[in-house]
């Protein structure tokens, strides 16, 4: 499989335009909100993951080491 890159400093809307896997993942974290419709063009542009999994208290080792279980090599 070949490794995907994800930059943490990145805005939700951005990364999420990048790669719709990203949706499915943060969906399975926690993050529903990311499924309603217009969620992701209004909070997402300014929302990054960690901002949002400091909102959810949601550890963001945990995230880190989902992402890197499909295959993403997280950038901070």
């Amino acid at each position: 499989m070949n490794e995907k890159i994800i930059d943490f400093k990145k805005s939700v809307y951005d990364l999420c335009s990048t790669d719709s896997d990203v949706i499915e993942i943060l969906a399975q974290l926690g993050f529903k909100d990311i499924t309603k419709p217009g969620m992701l063009n209004t909070a997402g542009r300014f929302m990054t993951i960690p901002k949002g999994a400091a909102m959810k208290k949601i550890d963001l080792n945990l995230i880190k080491d989902e992402f890197n279980k499909h295959g993403f090599k997280v950038l901070e």
